[in-house]
């Protein structure tokens, strides 16, 4: 078998594989760069679980192997603006302008009615979502990364809650110690993860136990929600708590588990020291095999 000529992303690019790139862009000259990350998609077969092609890994990689001399590739055309660089955070004057019954809702979890999950990405009520966000949690709006969800609970026709996740971080020792991941495994399995970035009550309802008792319904469906929205399960959910801030009780509660602490380092770390507050690291087990799942190749 050829050796890997190149790396990226956790993927091996052999010679041949780099020549072929070379005679792709050279049988289209006048194509852009994005047309060719289209071509080679297609060629190589990359897509994700629910079908769509994986450009932004082709380019990713086209764009490194250029950087590091193996290919030349046609001047930029055009450089769109950066969704998450220029995105607008939500407005808290917007949220006053937004039919949100902000009337106190108390008693206990049966006075509630049924509660309903819905998934509010891409549809009208996805602008109240990031707003209440916004509003509301002490971390503000974060555009989630990679696979995501956004789902909204309701009592009724009121929202009580919201659940933002998303793909989970590539790296994060106390995670993979726990699940005894190889490199390669981790690798190979990570899109197999779910990451919470937001849970919030909206703080006019007081309800004993809904917190807990919501995170344990959402974690029972939320294998089923990404399967849906992306063509693949996941096996396991994982969160921070910020122990200065919150205990985590509803977590524990809902069975997560302690895994340990970050480093306070931050995913884009250069520094290798500590330059935020470390945060506690709870994972959920979505299936009772999950590491045989997630060790699978």
């Amino acid at each position: 078998m050829e050796g890997a000529l190149f790396r990226y992303r956790g993927h091996s690019v052999s010679g041949t594989q780099v020549q072929f790139i070379r005679e792709l862009i050279a049988r289209h000259p006048s194509e852009s760069r994005r047309g060719l990350s289209q071509k080679l998609c297609a060629a190589w077969g990359w897509s994700q679980a629910n079908g769509a092609a994986r450009e932004m890994l082709c380019r990713g990689l086209m764009l490194a192997l250029s950087r590091a001399g193996h290919i030349s590739l046609p001047p930029v055309r055009y450089q769109p603006p950066n969704p998450l660089a220029t995105r607008s955070r939500p407005s808290a004057v917007e949220v006053d302008r937004m039919d949100v019954d902000r009337t106190a809702i108390a008693g206990s979890l049966s006075e509630l009615g049924p509660l309903v999950f819905q998934c509010v990405r891409r549809t009208p009520q996805e602008a109240l979502f990031n707003t209440l966000l916004h509003t509301h949690h002490y971390l503000g709006y974060s555009h989630p990364v990679g696979e995501q969800l956004k789902l909204m609970v309701y009592a009724g026709t009121r929202p009580v809650a919201l659940f933002s996740w998303s793909s989970a971080p590539r790296h994060l020792g106390a995670r993979d110690r726990y699940l005894g991941w190889s490199g390669a495994a981790r690798r190979r399995n990570i899109h197999l993860l779910a990451y919470n970035t937001r849970y919030l009550i909206l703080p006019w309802v007081q309800v004993k136990h809904l917190a807990s008792h919501l995170l344990a319904r959402m974690t029972r469906t939320l294998s089923q929600h990404w399967q849906h929205a992306y063509g693949h399960p996941v096996y396991f959910a994982e969160t921070f708590v910020d122990p200065t801030r919150h205990r985590g009780s509803c977590y524990r509660a809902a069975n997560w588990i302690l895994l340990g602490r970050t480093q306070g380092r931050g995913k884009d770390d250069q520094t290798h020291r500590a330059n935020r507050s470390l945060k506690d690291v709870l994972g959920l087990p979505l299936t009772a095999d999950f590491r045989e799942r997630l060790g699978e190749g």
